[in-house]
C-alpha cells in the first residue's frame, strides 16, 4: 500500500493529501453506482473521501465505510453545506448525517459563499437560473451559524470552499473560528498562487478540486512533454504538481487501477515544476453558462 504524503490542519487534524472525490455526476443511476468504486478505493488505501450533500452521494459513503471495515477513526470524511441550506445550517448537517449513516464529518465545508432561497419545488439547484440567489444570510452570516457546530461533537472541523482573498479577507474579519480549509479549483493553466499564499499566511490549508485539469491541461503540449518524461499520464503530471505546492487533491476515479496510480504519483524534477508554474491563464474550468456563475458575477466571486 502506498504511502500517502499528509499535512496537520490548523486543528491538530492530520489529512492525507490525497483524497478520493466523489461526484459521481448528475443522475440518480449514476450516483446509485458509486459505492463499488468508492469501496475500492478503501481498499486500496485511499483514507480521505471528499463528498457533499449536492453531490447525492453520502448514503453511498456511508455505506462503502461500513463495508470496509476500516475503523472510522482511520478516515477522513469530508462533506458540504449546499447553496440552498444556508439558512438551515444545523438542519443541513443533521441531513447528511443522516443519509449517511455516520456520527460526525472530519470536515464540514460551506460549498460556495452564495446563498439561494430554499424551494420545495427545486431542491437541488443547478446553474440555470431557476433558483433566487439571497442577500442574507451571506456568507460571515452562514459562517457564524457553521462556528456553532464546532462544539457539538458533530463535525471536527469547519472550512470554505470556492473562497477567494476578497471573499476570504471578509470572512476573516469577524470569524471567531479560522476555516482549516478553502477547497478551490487548482491547476497548472488555474494555478491560485496569489490565493495560496494568502491561506497560508492565516493558517488556513488549501485542497484543489479538478487538480487533472482535464482536458485543457491534459493536452497541453508542455504537460504531455513531461508526461512522456517520467513515463506517465498527463493527469498525474497536473496532481504531482498541484502536491509538490504542499495543496491537497482529490481526483475521482472509477477504476481500480487509476484509483492506485493515483496514489503513486511521480517526483517532479525543478524544471518540471518550473515550466508547469509557466502555464498559469487564471483559467476557471467550471466557467458555467451566462454571464453569472450560481447567481455571481467573477467580481462578486473575487476571481
Amino acid at each position: 500500500m502506498a504511502e500517502i504524503p499528509t499535512v496537520t490542519l490548523n486543528t491538530g487534524q492530520t489529512l492525507p493529501m490525497i483524497g478520493l472525490g466523489t461526484y459521481a455526476g448528475p443522475t440518480e443511476d449514476l450516483q446509485s453506482a458509486s459505492k463499488p468504486w468508492i469501496l475500492s478505493a478503501l481498499q486500496v488505501g485511499y483514507r480521505h473521501i471528499d463528498t457533499a450533500y449536492s453531490y447525492h452521494t453520502e448514503k453511498y459513503v456511508g455505506k462503502a465505510v461500513r463495508e470496509s471495515g476500516i475503523p472510522r477513526e482511520q478516515l477522513f470524511i469530508t462533506t458540504k453545506l449546499p447553496n440552498n441550506h444556508h439558512g438551515c445550517v444545523k438542519e443541513s448537517l443533521d441531513m447528511s448525517l443522516k443519509d449517511s449513516g455516520l456520527d460526525y464529518f472530519d470536515l464540514y465545508l460551506m460549498h460556495w459563499p452564495m446563498a439561494f432561497e430554499l424551494d420545495a419545488e427545486y431542491p437541488d439547484p443547478v446553474n440555470d437560473g431557476h433558483f433566487k440567489v439571497l442577500d442574507h444570510p451571506d456568507f460571515v452570516e452562514t459562517w457564524i451559524e457553521m462556528e456553532e457546530l464546532v462544539d457539538t461533537g458533530k463535525v471536527k472541523a469547519i472550512g470554505v470552499s470556492n473562497l477567494s482573498v476578497k471573499t476570504l479577507e471578509l470572512l476573516l474579519k469577524t470569524a471567531k473560528v479560522v476555516p482549516a480549509v478553502n477547497q478551490v479549483e487548482i491547476h497548472p493553466l488555474c494555478a491560485q498562487f496569489e490565493l495560496q499564499k494568502y491561506c497560508e499566511s492565516k493558517g488556513v490549508h488549501v485542497i484543489g478540486y479538478s487538480a487533472t485539469g482535464y482536458a485543457p491541461t491534459q493536452n497541453h503540449p508542455e504537460v504531455k512533454k513531461i508526461a512522456e518524461k517520467h513515463n506517465t499520464s498527463p493527469a498525474q503530471v497536473s496532481l504531482s504538481w498541484v502536491i509538490s505546492r504542499g495543496i491537497t487533491v482529490l481526483p475521482k476515479s472509477t477504476s481500480v487501477d487509476r484509483q492506485r496510480s493515483n496514489l503513486l504519483l511521480p517526483t517532479l524534477d525543478e524544471e518540471d515544476v518550473k515550466t508547469l508554474n509557466t502555464l498559469n491563464q487564471s483559467k476557471h474550468l467550471c466557467e458555467y453558462p451566462g454571464p453569472l456563475t450560481y447567481g455571481w458575477t467573477y467580481e462578486q466571486l473575487g476571481w
